[in-house]
């Protein structure tokens, strides 16, 4: 494999608030690539609490603390030989698992982190990155890098659709490309008093994509370490699933940036002015 034939598209799971489905989501995207044969890097960079290792049931003997020390040591030494293999029925894919102890965590260097990004894009055709749940230093270093930043959200309370607003307004005043910016709602469909065109209208723009909420098949997809795109089951949110992944890969896709019409009537839409 050629080095200087590949700049792998970096895509980061962001979010400004905890339980919003990164992992889950983060995991079946990079899951999908491999199952349409892209060479995937699944990265965990949730240092302290990270779970895609619980996720999908893996023993790592390497982490992203070995790959720190290794590239520190020697930057021309090969990282993939630390990496850990995810396969499933046939389809694989390479994870940077998370700091195995807590301690490890205040110790790794955000730099260094990013100088290993680089060194794995010259290797992989995509690497899905999850974040931790604020701007961290190390956040914005990997908001930076990446080709595509994907904003999760759900629509439950309101203080999390204040951090909502909050997390999209200051990624948009950081001057990126227009397009880096994906804000994709999960469980849309949860019970709440909290109508979506409020929030829609609250955000001043629409949804990139929407994921509909299907507890059953992600509570069996974490209890049998099977990514929802590889179980078989074909449910709604699989499918939803597969359309997010497909309106990445194309690259003829251009998402509308028309804003979306404030109404003056919500009453939720009032809390925010």
């Amino acid at each position: 494999m050629a080095d200087e034939h590949i700049n792998g598209v970096i895509i980061t799971f962001f979010s400004t608030a905890s339980a919003v489905g990164k992992t889950l989501i983060s995991i079946n995207m990079a899951s999908e690539l491999a199952r349409e044969g892209y060479s995937v890097c699944l990265a965990d960079f949730d240092l302290q609490f990270g779970d895609i290792r619980n996720y999908l049931r893996l023993e790592p003997e390497y982490t992203i603390t070995d790959l720190c020390d290794s590239i520190q040591a020697d930057s021309s030494r090969p990282l993939t030989p630390l990496l850990t293999n995810y396969s499933y029925k046939g389809v694989t894919f390479q994870v940077i698992p998370n700091p195995s102890r807590l301690e490890e965590a205040y110790n790794l260097n955000p730099d260094t982190i990013i100088e290993i990004l680089k060194n794995l894009r010259k290797q992989y055709d995509y690497i899905i990155v999850d974040t931790t749940s604020m701007f961290s230093v190390l956040n914005l270093a990997l908001l930076d890098i990446s080709t595509i930043v994907t904003f999760l959200g759900i629509v439950d309370f309101i203080p999390t659709i204040k951090n909502m607003k909050i997390g999209n307004d200051t990624l948009r005043t950081l001057n990126y490309d227009s397009n880096k910016i994906r804000l994709v709602l999960n469980r849309s469909d949860s019970k709440t008093h909290i109508q979506l065109k409020d929030v829609v209208d609250i955000l001043g723009e629409d949804f990139y994509h929407i994921l509909h909420n299907d507890f059953i098949s992600a509570s069996e997809s974490i209890t049998t370490g099977v990514p929802l795109v590889l179980n078989g089951q074909d449910s709604e949110l699989t499918q939803e699933l597969r359309a997010l992944v497909a309106r990445y890969t194309n690259k003829g896709y251009q998402p509308s940036s028309k804003p979306a019409q404030q109404k003056a009537g919500s009453w939720l839409s009032k809390l925010f002015r």
